[in-house]
């Protein structure tokens, strides 16, 4: 198995035997749960080989965030309905990641982070926040149909490598972990090539990582699997970034097959339903 598999494996056994079951008054399900959970990869791209993990949403996703949009119809529900239950009756997503990176606090971040890393190499202030203070959360703000989980990353330089640090407030390990964290390395990537440096480290810390009670049995599933798959590596060329924000659809059938030619997983497990 190769890195993230058997990190992986290690977080649903701990979670399962070591923890602590909660009611959740959202979702009306239990789950058992545990605080900061983290994975570090630094050998391979982190996508689960365990079970089938679909290569296409996850890519779509990220192209949708560098273009800002907070519009599915823009790009990303070409590909896949998966953001359709978090419309607003304006058919937007209140706290799309790609509007918050780019355009809801008044300035580009995801810009301003390629040109100031690109001025100033060992700085320590890449910081992309996807939550708003002032009206996410705390039972206080708006009500929409969705808050980000994935709400801030750092991006560091060190040693010419691109390291991202991706801070997850809530994560569903079943269904949201492996996609989240495959997806962001895509975006870790287009980065790292947009700077001129190479993919580094990738730290994924989740405040609270838990397993839904309709999914205790597939998480002993995947827990007994074990897969002998090669390594996966994905690396961007440099005009990614600038492909990206125009929504380039061959970017896209470029960057799947790249990953789906050296994938080889496990087959899916069926019947997992989304807990929303």
């Amino acid at each position: 198995m190769h890195q993230f598999d058997i990190q992986y494996k290690e977080a649903l056994r701990k979670i399962m035997n070591e923890g602590s079951e909660e009611y959740n008054e959202r979702t009306g399900h239990r789950t058992l749960a545990l605080p900061g959970v983290t994975f570090e990869i630094d050998e391979t791209f982190p996508l689960l080989t365990l079970r089938k993990i679909p290569v296409r949403i996850f890519v779509a996703e990220q192209i949708w965030f560098i273009m800002g949009s907070d519009n599915p119809d823009d790009f990303v529900a070409r590909y896949t309905k998966i953001w359709d239950d978090f419309r607003e009756a304006d058919g937007k997503i209140a706290a799309a990641y790609g509007h918050r990176m780019r355009k809801h606090f008044g300035r580009d971040q995801l810009k301003n982070l390629i040109d100031h890393l690109g001025r100033e190499r060992g700085s320590r202030h890449g910081v992309i926040v996807f939550w708003d203070p002032g009206d996410d959360g705390l039972g206080t703000g708006t009500k929409k149909k969705n808050v980000p989980c994935p709400y801030t990353f750092t991006a560091n330089v060190i040693d010419n490598k691109l390291h991202l640090h991706l801070i997850i407030r809530s994560n569903d390990m079943m269904l949201g972990c492996p996609h989240d964290m495959a997806g962001f390395a895509v975006m870790q990537a287009i980065l790292a090539a947009k700077v001129g440096a190479a993919v580094g480290k990738m730290t994924y810390s989740v405040s609270n990582a838990h397993i839904y009670d309709i999914h205790y049995d597939y998480a002993r599933e995947i827990i007994e699997r074990g897969n002998n798959h090669g390594p996966i590596f994905f690396e961007a060329q440099e005009n990614y970034f600038d492909r990206a924000e125009k929504g380039d659809d061959k970017l896209f059938e470029e960057i799947v097959e790249k990953i789906n030619s050296q994938y080889n997983p496990l087959p899916p497990i069926k019947g997992m339903e989304i807990v929303l």
